[in-house]
Order: C-alpha cells, then sequence, then structure tokens
C-alpha cells in the first residue's frame, strides 16, 4: 500500500475530514481529541503532546501517523472510492472480512469492538446495573486480539485496531501463549481478549536484552509489530479470553460463556459474579479486586476493572452512543489519591542500559502504604514535570495504586542537575536522544558492574535467596565500593562489615542484620537457587517443573554433557525454547564458574516442590479466605502441587473442590461453586480427604 504523506502533512485534519468523513472515527476510537486543533495537520497536532501524555495514551507516534494513512487508504479500499472523483464504484467491496487473511494486511472486524464507556464512581455502576446480575473481572493492560475458530481450528488472529479494522497477526499466534491451534468446539467461533506480559517476564527481559521499555503493555504492543516468529516468542505473550463474542452454542449467560471457554482449553480472565449489584455489595466487590492490585497478587498489569451483565441478549439490545454500546459495560478505573512532599534529593540508578532519575522525598501516606521513592523516567520527563533541587514541592500518586508516580512540581527549588559522570563506576556519562526525542542518562563503561544490578536483586530477592536487608540501592552501593562482581560475593560481605557499618544510613545494626540473613541464606532450596541465577525464560514455575525430574546437581551435569539442547523438552511445560535456555546458560563457561565460586559457600537443600505423592493428581482447587493449618495460602498451594494437584484462582466447571474455612459463606466464589454443584472444604475437611497421616 502506498503511503500518502499528504493526509499527514499537508491537509488539515478538517480538511481531512471533509474529504474523508470516516476518518472522524479514527480520532474517536484512539481517544484522541482534536476539538480546537482541526486547522492544524495531524503531524503538527501529535508534537504538541507531553511525553506523559502519550504514556497515558498509549499513544505511539512514529506509527499513528502511518495506521492513521493506512485506515483512510483501507477505507477508500473497502467503499470502492476514486481518489479523483470521491464516487463509489457499483462494484465497490463490503465491509466483510477478507477471505484470504493475508498477515500484516488491514481488515474488517465481524463484529465491532467499541471500547467500553469509562467511569469512577460505583454510584454509576449501581445505576447502570438495573439491579441483574453482573459481573467483574480484570481490564488488562495489554493489547486486544479477536480469535476466530472454523470447525474447530483457529482461522485468523486479528488486532483490535480501531474498532471496526484491525491487523491480521494470525502468522503470530504459535508464538503466543495461550492461543491453541485447534479446539473441541466445532463451527464459528469469535473470542476476544488481551495480550499481556506478566511483570515478572517483562523484568527479565528487559534485564537480559538491555532494551528500554516504559512498561509491559508498551512491550506487547511493540513485539505484535514484529515479523520474526522467534523473536516474538522470547516476549512471553499471554492471550487471556475476556468475552465470547459469537458462538453458535445457545448460551446467553456471560458467565456461562465464560465457563465454555475454559471447558475448550482457554484460560480465561479472572471474573466474579455479583448477583445483586446494590451500591454496598459493588463497593465491596472493588475493594477486595483492589486489594488484589495493591498487594500485587495479580501477576499482569491491570488498569482498571470491566463490569459487564450476565444477560448477554440484554446487554446487546442497547443503543450507540458516539463509539461506546451503552450496555456493553463500564471500564472502572480506580480515583488517583494525591499528595504532597518535598524533594529530599534525586538518586541517579543504574540499570541494564540506562542510568535514572528516581525522586527520593519525605515519607508520605498513599493508599493505605508508606511511599518516599518515584521514579523520574528520563531526562525528558524531569524537564517536563519542571524538576528542580532539594526543597521542591511535589505532588505524587500510585498509579493504578501501584506504582508510585510524580504527576506535578508545584513548586521547584533550585536548578535539575544532570550528572556528568556514572554514580557506579564513575565513567563519563552521555545524554542519549532516542528517535522519538526522548532524552536518557547512558554510562559510556561498557563493563560497568551496575549494568548487572538487575540480576543481583533478582538473586537476593524474596523469591530467590531470600536476603533481607539488601535492596536495590544497598546492591547498587556496594557494587559501587567494588565489593560485589559476582554472586559469591554477597556470601563475602562479612569481610566488608565494619567498612558497611560506617556507611551512611548503616550503622552496627543493620550491618548485623544484612550478615544474618546472609547466613540464614546460606541453606537454600533448590528451586530457588535456579530461579536466582536469572537463566533466560527459566521463572519460578519452569524451575520447579524440571526440578520435579532431577535434583540440582544432576540437572546442571545433564546440560553440561548433552549434545542435544533439546534434552529437557518432554518435560511437561519445558519444550525446545526453554529446554534450549538452560542448556545454553549450563554451556557457558563463566556461568559455571561463578555458580561453582556460589556453591563453594551455599548448601543447596532438594526442593519441596518435587511430587511426593499423588493423593491429588488429576484433581483442580481453588483456595480462598484465611487458613488455619497452614502457614498461608501459598503453603497449603504447594502441598497440592506436591501431591500433583492443579490451584487456580477462580471457580469454573473445571474446579473439582473449592477450599474455604468459610464454608457457608454467601461470597461470590462459595456461590459459583454452589451453582457448579463443586464441593466447599474446609481446611479439616481437606486434611482427611488429602492428607496422609505420617
Amino acid at each position: 500500500m502506498r503511503m500518502n504523506r499528504n493526509l499527514v502533512d499537508k491537509l488539515s485534519m478538517r480538511e481531512l475530514i471533509e474529504k474523508y468523513p470516516f476518518a472522524e472515527n479514527f480520532f474517536v476510537e484512539n481517544n484522541i481529541i482534536i476539538e480546537g486543533y482541526e486547522d492544524e495537520t495531524f503531524s503538527k497536532f501529535l508534537k504538541m503532546f507531553t511525553e506523559e501524555q502519550k504514556e497515558d495514551m498509549a499513544l505511539d507516534v512514529e506509527n499513528i501517523e502511518i495506521s492513521l494513512i493506512e485506515y483512510v487508504e483501507q477505507m477508500k479500499l473497502f467503499l470502492g472510492m476514486e481518489e479523483e472523483t470521491g464516487v463509489v464504484l457499483e462494484d465497490s467491496p463490503t465491509m466483510k472480512v477478507s477471505s484470504d487473511h493475508t498477515a500484516g494486511q488491514k481488515e474488517a472486524h465481524e463484529f465491532l469492538a467499541l471500547s467500553l464507556a469509562k467511569t469512577k464512581k460505583p454510584e454509576e455502576v449501581e445505576k447502570w446495573a438495573e439491579g441483574k446480575p453482573i459481573w467483574i473481572s480484570w481490564k488488562l493492560d495489554g493489547l486486544t486480539l479477536v480469535v476466530t475458530y472454523d470447525n474447530g481450528k483457529l482461522s485468523k488472529v486479528v488486532t483490535r485496531g480501531d474498532g471496526h479494522i484491525g491487523t491480521n497477526i494470525t502468522h503470530l499466534s504459535s508464538a503466543i501463549h495461550g492461543i491453541p491451534q485447534t479446539i473441541s468446539a466445532k463451527g464459528h467461533l469469535v473470542i476476544r481478549g488481551e495480550a499481556v506480559i506478566s511483570y515478572e517476564d517483562f523484568n527479565q527481559f528487559v534485564m537480559e536484552s538491555g532494551e528500554d521499555y516504559a512498561n509491559p503493555r508498551n512491550l506487547a504492543s511493540g513485539s505484535l509489530t514484529l515479523k520474526d516468529i522467534e523473536e516474538v516468542k522470547k516476549r512471553q505473550i499471554h492471550w487471556i479470553p475476556f468475552t465470547l463474542v459469537y458462538t453458535e452454542e445457545d448460551i446467553t449467560s456471560w458467565g456461562k460463556r465464560m465457563d465454555y471457554m475454559e471447558k475448550l482449553g482457554f484460560q480465561v480472565v479472572e471474573r466474579e459474579c455479583v448477583e445483586h449489584p446494590t451500591l454496598a455489595n459493588i463497593n465491596k466487590e472493588i475493594e477486595q479486586w483492589t486489594k488484589k492490585v495493591t498487594n500485587a497478587i495479580n501477576p499482569y498489569p491491570v488498569d482498571g476493572l470491566v463490569v459487564v451483565y450476565d444477560d448477554t441478549e440484554y446487554a446487546s439490545g442497547g443503543s450507540v452512543t458516539g463509539h461506546h454500546a451503552t450496555r456493553a459495560g463500564f471500564a472502572f478505573k480506580w480515583q488517583d489519591e494525591s499528595v504532597l512532599s518535598k524533594l529530599e534529593y534525586i538518586e541517579w540508578s543504574c540499570a541494564a542500559s540506562t542510568i535514572t532519575p528516581v525522586a527520593v522525598f519525605e515519607p508520605v501516606e498513599i493508599e493505605g502504604t508508606t511511599v518516599k521513592r518515584a521514579s523520574l523516567c528520563n531526562i525528558s520527563e524531569c524537564k517536563r514535570l519542571g524538576i528542580g533541587d532539594v526543597g521542591s514541592e511535589l505532588e505524587v500518586i500510585k498509579a493504578n495504586k501501584i506504582i508510585p508516580k510524580v504527576i506535578s512540581v508545584k513548586h521547584a527549588e533550585g536548578s535539575f542537575h544532570i550528572p556528568e559522570t556514572c554514580p557506579v563506576c564513575h565513567s563519563k556519562t552521555i545524554v542519549d536522544m532516542s528517535e522519538r526525542g526522548t532524552e536518557t542518562l547512558k554510562c559510556t563503561n561498557p563493563s560497568c558492574p551496575a549494568k548487572k544490578l538487575k540480576k543481583f536483586n533478582r538473586f537476593v530477592s524474596k523469591a530467590g535467596m531470600d536476603i533481607d536487608g539488601i535492596s536495590e540501592q544497598t546492591l547498587a552501593r556496594f557494587i559501587n565500593e567494588g565489593w560485589i562482581t559476582k554472586y559469591g560475593d554477597i556470601f563475602r560481605l562479612s569481610k566488608h562489615h565494619e567498612e558497611i557499618t560506617d556507611l551512611e544510613g548503616f550503622g552496627e545494626k543493620s550491618a548485623a542484620n544484612i550478615m544474618e540473613s546472609i547466613d540464614r541464606a546460606r541453606e537454600i532450596d533448590e528451586a530457588k537457587l535456579v530461579y536466582a541465577l536469572n537463566i533466560p525464560l527459566i521463572g519460578k514455575d519452569v524451575a520447579k517443573r524440571l526440578l520435579s525430574v532431577y535434583p540440582f546437581r544432576e540437572l546442571v551435569s545433564i546440560a553440561r554433557n548433552t549434545e542435544t539442547t533439546e534434552v529437557f523438552s518432554s518435560i511437561d511445560g519445558i519444550g525446545p525454547e526453554k529446554s534450549n535456555a538452560f542448556v545454553s546458560w549450563c554451556k557457558d563457561e563463566e556461568n559455571i564458574s561463578q555458580l561453582e565460586d556460589l556453591l563453594d559457600e551455599i548448601t543447596v537443600q532438594r526442593t519441596n516442590t518435587v511430587l511426593s505423592g499423588n493423593l491429588c493428581e488429576g484433581l483442580t482447587f481453588v483456595v480462598t479466605g484465611d487458613v488455619h493449618h497452614y502457614a498461608n495460602r501459598n503453603e497449603l498451594k504447594a502441598y497440592i502441587e506436591s501431591q500433583g494437584g492443579k490451584v487456580t484462582g477462580s471457580v469454573s466447571k473445571l474446579t473439582n473442590y473449592l477450599i474455604n474455612n468459610d464454608v457457608t459463606s454467601s461470597s461470590s466464589k462459595n456461590t459459583k461453586a454452589r451453582q457448579l454443584n463443586i464441593p466447599i472444604f474446609s481446611e479439616e475437611e481437606f486434611i482427611a480427604q488429602f492428607v496422609k497421616e505420617s
């Protein structure tokens, strides 16, 4: 398709809409408000946005111009418009879905993917619900994909685009987790879901690649524009269905539609039903979901909640106002609580490829937690905010209840200073400008120890070696002092006990606590060790799967001596890609040298997640509420998994047992379990049936 740059560089947006009236829909569907700027070209209009506005709108300036050009040209083709006359030809193609589904081509959606109306007020949700049963689920923060099946086979995968026209990416389907190539259902099936990347996978990718991405959403969106399927696989993208758009089955309940998809093998979005949507019940449910966000229980990024009717026929009977269907549902957004604080200093934190400014301010309470730090992202953002020096008054929020963020500078004191040397290795720094015009600070030393900081941070994390008292900031200081260059050095920090004591902000007690934490970590579960080693593609679950078959030392030995990188691919949940990643890491002499050095300092214990029995084999459990006999729900989960069982987060037809000590409660999980005739067990009942007396 030819790229007519005149559409964005020469024509004003008013002229563009007059010539191509359908172009207005492009702006509406992309939430781009052009009111007051109609006489500007689209290119000039885009230059008016700040970096924060681009981030909030998920606006990719580099691609949005091209998207508009492609949209206009594609619509012209669909409508049969000739450039010279603007007349629609008699044999004009219709807005039907293309039959060839060419990869990378634009095509119209069979069912319009309209955006949801937004609200921050539970009262509006109550009024809209009209007393009818509703469902609440995550509003996952990724890229919406529409997946179609015909007679049990995947026929196409199309991005949402503007809701009317998307891009065909069927060729990437095998690189996206959660999109099976075949299903048991026959006939025509259309499913809408979100392509997302977990926080864990995002951090791992950024650490390993050294690439700069603001958040998992941007990485997911950028990944699905790649042509190399092997490169897409590295991004660990998961597709999570959030609604069944069309089925030939007679299912009019949204909840039952989700159950139907689970029965087909899809891992659908977590959800809860509110049978009686009074304001009190809605507030209670929102509070519970909010806690999951603030406690970081959900592994995927979210930017709110989705509220829909259970009655799909009623939901589809509403009108369309603007680009929202009145009964389609709500996107519920949390209110951001902002507080004021004063800047104490700007800390420059080194990562894989950039040196990031971090605002350290007087501690404040936000959303029930104490906050005293917030990333300033880059130099461009500091300039946009007008950051000053010590004493500057800042307005701070926790975006989406999770991430502290400086949203404005109420009063600036002094001037913003950019360091000329790296805070870790003291090499010269440079200000680098990306193609998008974003300024970032970088260290010129390719061997700077700070470029390994993220790996060391994962090593000491709770999920890794679990060494309390050593934060990322503490690691940076120790690296800066030259005390840590490899993993084993952390267990030799006792040599620097006195020096640590003398560091500003430490003292004898802090130093002693660190040494005690290090000593406790000398005996480590092998699954935690594997996770801590930062092996590409090897997260906690993969580590457990590998170790369920081989003890750690045997695992490494096999990898070192094997002639095929796919030696572990037959293990359930591993496959050739993860097997190759583990073997390749073990064959690297530098990695093994570090590992042997580390093993001189620690004792590795056989993981307690290895299958030890089969009492729960083939069964799926959901655990909710408080536990009494186990230390926490994770311990109970670990036991179930050790007995061959599976633990999920939501009740469905695939659930065999719900464990809840409040058996008689009317919670949504209990209600759902009763509807599906799923047994609800207390801990005592679970222990009696599934725990063998020793």
